[in-house]
This record gives structure tokens, C-alpha cells and sequence, in this order.
């Protein structure tokens, strides 16, 4: 399984503290602040598959921390379940007015946001729901580090295998090949900007078969790079 990342904004430390339990043994790896500033610096850094956000939190709102992740490009499309004790239903059409997917009135069963964030998770990327990531007619076994087009196999290099593996967990997200660098070479990389580029025709001449099949990694003029079935070579 593709290990999703989630970062819990509570203030309450021994709700916390359960969640926190509770989706370690779901497998999440959970990162956790009190604060509602350092999680905006935290989802920049890292960003996560989802995130958990108490309405009341330190030094921002939850409200604001959502309208601020919504404003951000690499934490627009992020899904957000608000965690809150207010459960009028003005409260509640104002979470998701502000960009939240989902709305969790405490108190709440920790089963049953474990089930939430698994049913928002399988919507907006499925690709965390197994082992196999597919993209239209591309398959990726991450165990076995294999890949398939319409059947055939692709060899990819260890290098592109990570960079089709990262734009598999985010389909149609456009990445600036700044956040590629971050993402699939890590923050601490010397590598210089033109080598995603380098790495990219790589990828595309691998998982095209040369012309064989049709290519599905859009260039996005002035942005970036994106997967999905309207590439443009």
C-alpha cells in the first residue's frame, strides 16, 4: 500500500494523542501540531494527502488555516475534513463554503473518521488504496518495481520509476519541476532544474514506447509537468 500522509492540526492533546493511535495503526504516517501557522509551514514543506483541522486551534483558526491551504498552489487540491464542536448548520455550510470536504461534529467515533478520510482518500487518490497504481493504461506494481503499459512492460530506470510512481499518486496535478526536485530527489538535492527535464524526456520516451502509445505527461507551459490523458509530448 502507497502510505498516506496526513498532518492533524488538534489542539486537544488527548484527542490527539487517539487519532493519532488510531491511524498509526491504519499505517499513516501522521504528522501532528497544535498551531494553526506552523501548519501551513508544515504542509509546504511536506505536503500531505490530507489533512485534519480542529475548527479551534492556536494563533490561526481552523477556518483560516483552510482558506490559506485552498490559496496555496502546491496545497489547493489537498482534501481537508474540519474536526469540530460546532454542529449548527451554519457552522457547517461555512467549513465547507471555505474549501473542507468533509465536516466531523465532536465528539465522534475515531472509527468512524478513520472510515471518513479512507472514503475521501479512495475519491481524490485512489492511487493510496493498494499496492498496484494505474493511470488509463499504465500499471505500476511498486512491490515488484515493475511497470506495464496495455499489458507490455516498460523498463524504466530507478530515477523514472520515482517520477512516474510520484505523478501516479497525484494524477492531473501539475508540478513545477522545483516541487519534483523536492519530491523525488529530495530537499537536500544539488541537482540542477534542467535534469527533471532530462529525466522527464526519459520517462516520456520509455512510457510511450517511443511513439507507440499515446503520451500522457502534459507539459503545462510555465508550470510544469502533469499526468494526464491530454499530454502534448
Amino acid at each position: 500500500m502507497a502510505r498516506a500522509k496526513m498532518l492533524l492540526v488538534e489542539d486537544d492533546a488527548a484527542l490527539a494523542e487517539l487519532l493519532i493511535w488510531h491511524f498509526k495503526r491504519e499505517d499513516f504516517d501522521v504528522s501532528h501540531t497544535v498551531d494553526g501557522e506552523e501548519a501551513l509551514l508544515m504542509a509546504q514543506e511536506s505536503t500531505p494527502d490530507i489533512v485534519l483541522l480542529d475548527w479551534m486551534v492556536e494563533s490561526l483558526s481552523g477556518i483560516e488555516v483552510c482558506r490559506r491551504l485552498r490559496r496555496m498552489n502546491g496545497t489547493a487540491n489537498i482534501p481537508i475534513i474540519m474536526l469540530t464542536a460546532r454542529g449548527e448548520e451554519e457552522d457547517r455550510v461555512r467549513g465547507l463554503e471555505t474549501g473542507a470536504d468533509d465536516y466531523v461534529t465532536k465528539p465522534f467515533s475515531p472509527r468512524e473518521l478513520v472510515a471518513r478520510v479512507g472514503a475521501v482518500l479512495r475519491r481524490v487518490r485512489p492511487a493510496l488504496a493498494g499496492e498496484t497504481l494505474t493511470f488509463a493504461d499504465v500499471e505500476m506494481d511498486t512491490v515488484g518495481h515493475k511497470v506495464r503499459r496495455s499489458g507490455q512492460v516498460i523498463p524504466l530506470g530507478p530515477t523514472e520509476f520515482r517520477l512516474l510512481k510520484h505523478f501516479l499518486e497525484h494524477p492531473g496535478w501539475v508540478f513545477s519541476r522545483e516541487r519534483l526536485l523536492d519530491s523525488v530527489w529530495g530537499q537536500d538535492s544539488d541537482i540542477e532544474l534542467r535534469t527533471v527535464d532530462v529525466h522527464i524526456r526519459r520517462l516520456r520516451k520509455a512510457i510511450n514506447a517511443d511513439g507507440q502509445y499515446q503520451d500522457i505527461i502534459r507539459t503545462v507551459r510555465s508550470a510544469g509537468y502533469a499526468l494526464d490523458t491530454e499530454g502534448m509530448g
